[in-house]
């Protein structure tokens, strides 16, 4: 029996365009909130922090609303770069970086807090800038934080369901990523594609985590 491959196409196309996201705006968030001794910063935590427990339909709802032609955002973003969000690829992407923030922003975040301030202090001293210090000092010092950021936040992405259905809709060819194709086929009881599709994710995931924890174990850092 053959089995349709673009769902698990779509999904690693999904985890890699969402981790190089994560990257490069997680970073510089992490660093931001390492460092700051702003009042406002509990609450900055809280935000970023808050996929992790609230409901993935709430948030996939929101963002919906949010970048959807009757909106303001979404009429804008129409209108100007004649882009549509909501269920297409982009609009799975965006959902997914605000879904899988808090992985790839706590971990760099605690990374960038252990480091040594006597290390910046000198670096500053030697006349380097804050992103020269964050680049060549702080990142290379803490590689494991880095890759437990970017190892988390491609497998979360791997399996959202929720964000993604809310968002995508579970368009064939364009949205219709693995987690939803499962769903899909369970509920037209073709349990053999929804096996087929659960198995390769059970596979890819466990992989990527004994690399993750291999490469952990080769640097020897703490997080």
């Amino acid at each position: 029996m053959s089995y349709d491959l673009v769902p698990l196409w779509l999904s690693l196309k999904l985890a890699t365009v969402t981790t190089v996201v994560l990257v490069l705006i997680g970073i510089p968030l992490a660093y931001r909130l390492a460092f700051s001794r702003a009042r406002t910063k509990p609450f900055w935590e809280a935000l970023v922090s808050m996929p992790l427990v609230l409901p993935p339909t709430v948030l996939g709802f929101y963002i919906l609303l949010l970048l959807s032609p009757g909106h303001a955002l979404g009429a804008f973003l129409e209108r100007v770069f004649d882009v549509r969000v909501v269920f297409s690829f982009p609009g799975l992407v965006i959902g997914s970086a605000i879904f899988s923030l808090p992985f790839m922003v706590n971990p760099v975040k605690a990374g960038f807090q252990n480091f040594p301030c006597a290390l910046i202090e000198a670096a500053y001293t030697l006349g380097k800038s804050r992103r020269q210090t964050l680049m060549s000092v702080i990142i290379p010092n803490t590689k494991a934080s880095l890759l437990t950021g970017i190892v988390m936040s491609f497998a979360h992405t791997m399996g959202e369901f929720g964000v993604v259905l809310m968002i995508g809709g579970g368009i064939p060819h364009q949205t219709r990523v693995a987690s939803i194709a499962i769903y899909n086929e369970v509920e037209a009881m073709n349990y053999s594609a929804a096996n087929f599709y659960s198995v390769v994710l059970v596979i890819f995931s466990l992989a990527a985590l004994a690399l993750f924890y291999a490469l952990y174990q080769r640097h020897g850092e703490v997080v």
